[in-house]
């Protein structure tokens, strides 16, 4: 099912959405179709930045610096190698969700690999944030050099996803024109729906009209 939002419509100021049970798949919602029109949150710079900030992948502060210091064009380019990067993804999840991946599939993922050459993280030195144990702890940081390591923690997390995540349990919401993914973790692996409060709430009152047309009528 691949899908194409040529025309989806930009809502920088609506919360995203984060309703998948993985930073990735919620990287892939960040074009969706929850209730009727395509809603696009990466349509430009600004996009990214506002997207970035409320998935938590990139700290407050870096956001500021990085807005200050680049061009509008700058950051748009870069929301522009986000939706190309989220449309090759979706077109891999897609077609390998429902099964577990196989060593066959890791010659798919060499774009994912040449991107992440690109990563300048390092490890430092830094007090343990809690009271109780070492006083120090290792931490990963990253070098944000430019508006194009915004990417950088998007790719981090679909690597994990792909090396983390069990392929066969990645659904798509069975809304009728709901496109939302997410992991099922429930532990009958029985979820049908990116949200009740949405889509499983809109089913049910679908049913409920079915089934109020369809009944008998008392004479």
């Amino acid at each position: 099912m691949r899908l194409h939002f040529t025309h989806a419509l930009s809502v920088q100021h609506t919360p995203a959405i984060f309703i998948a049970g993985d930073p990735a798949l919620d990287f892939l919602n960040s074009v969706a179709t929850p209730v009727d029109a395509p809603v696009e949150w990466l349509d430009d710079g600004e996009g990214l930045l506002g997207w970035l900030g409320q998935a938590q992948l990139v700290p407050a502060p870096v956001l500021k610096k990085i807005r200050a210091q680049s061009r509008r064009d700058e950051l748009d380019q870069v929301a522009q190698r986000a939706r190309n990067l989220r449309e090759w993804f979706r077109g891999f999840v897609e077609k390998k969700r429902g099964r577990p991946l196989t060593r066959d599939d890791f010659g798919k993922l060499e774009r994912l690999n040449r991107l992440l050459e690109c990563d300048e993280s390092f490890s430092q030195i830094a007090a343990a944030a809690g009271e109780e144990g070492s006083a120090f702890e290792l931490r990963v940081m990253r070098n944000w050099r430019s508006a194009e390591a915004l990417l950088l923690p998007i790719e981090e997390a679909l690597a994990r996803f792909v090396c983390s995540q069990d392929f066969t349990y990645v659904k798509v919401c069975e809304g009728p024109a709901c496109t939302l993914l997410f992991a099922d973790r429930t532990r009958a692996r029985a979820r049908r729906w990116c949200s009740m409060a949405i889509c499983g709430n809109r089913a049910k009152q679908a049913s409920h009209r079915h089934r109020s047309k369809t009944a008998p009528r008392s004479h």
